[in-house]
């Protein structure tokens, strides 16, 4: 006897999970067929059919402690990750003077972007971790803080100073920027067999041999920029044309209770 199988529409119904204790983490969707005699049963052409039931499990995400603690764990990761990766390169003295390869700014700034990417301030410049003193790690290319570094890098010889960093204050929506250049040891030396000539050097000069240089640089560099990222530690900003520039601040600034 010829036998053949029909099927029926099915019809989804959507159950919800029984309550419990604990929070809910799945949801059952059940497909049943409208015909509920049996698995079995005779169409009246007297040809056997087959009633089918399936279930479907569906996760659900949660939003709950570990989500938040694995995405602010992957966070510090990655930006424990960048900061070695700016020493490994050689730091803004490498990059001012061309010794950072392309292979290092292609690492950089991938691992920018991954940074930026886990950004955990949504309104940084309403925040209070904006203002203070942060030193420049990191330029762009095409970037106008590495046209500067490497502007003031030029108008020193290497032979008398080197720029050591090039650091800005950001207080009430402005920000001065500044550049610090150390002395070198032979031009040291000299200056303090001048200064036991002379048995004193006027306080600007002692100050100079001591702690370096400082240069104003005012509004020759001003510009607009977009913040994409900052912590209590970590500013990263772009200018219109999407340049990374990364810093690092200097002062303690605020506590994260406040």
């Amino acid at each position: 006897m010829a036998c053949s199988i029909a099927t029926h529409t099915p019809l989804l119904v959507v159950r919800p999970p029984r309550r419990s204790s604990s929070p809910p983490s799945t949801c059952i969707l059940l497909v049943e067929n409208p015909d509920r005699r049996g698995n079995y049963g005779k169409s009246p052409s007297g040809r056997k059919k087959i009633s089918r039931e399936c279930r479907a499990m569906v996760q659900q995400t949660e939003q709950g402690p570990s989500a938040a603690f694995a995405k602010e764990m992957e966070r510090l990761s990655a930006k424990e990750s960048l900061l070695l990766a700016f020493k490994d390169a050689g730091g803004l003295e490498a990059l001012v003077t061309g010794r950072t390869t392309d292979i290092q700014r292609i690492d950089l700034n991938e691992r920018i972007v991954s940074l930026e990417r886990l950004n955990p301030t949504p309104r940084p410049t309403m925040s209070p971790y904006l203002e203070g003193r942060w030193n420049f790690e990191w330029f762009g290319s095409g970037s106008p803080g590495l046209f500067a570094a490497k502007f003031l890098f030029e108008r020193f010889p290497q032979a008398v100073a080197n720029l050591s960093k090039l650091d800005v204050v950001i207080k009430d929506g402005y920000a001065n920027i500044s550049a610090s250049v150390k002395l070198l040891n032979s031009l040291r030396g000299a200056l303090d067999q001048a200064a036991s000539t002379m048995q004193q050097l006027p306080v600007p000069i002692r100050d100079a041999v001591a702690g370096g240089l400082k240069v104003p640089l005012g509004g020759t560099f001003e510009r607009l920029f977009m913040i994409s990222y900052l912590d209590e530690e970590i500013l990263i900003i772009r200018d219109t044309a999407g340049a990374p520039e990364v810093l690092r601040r200097l002062d303690p600034g605020p506590s994260q209770t406040a």
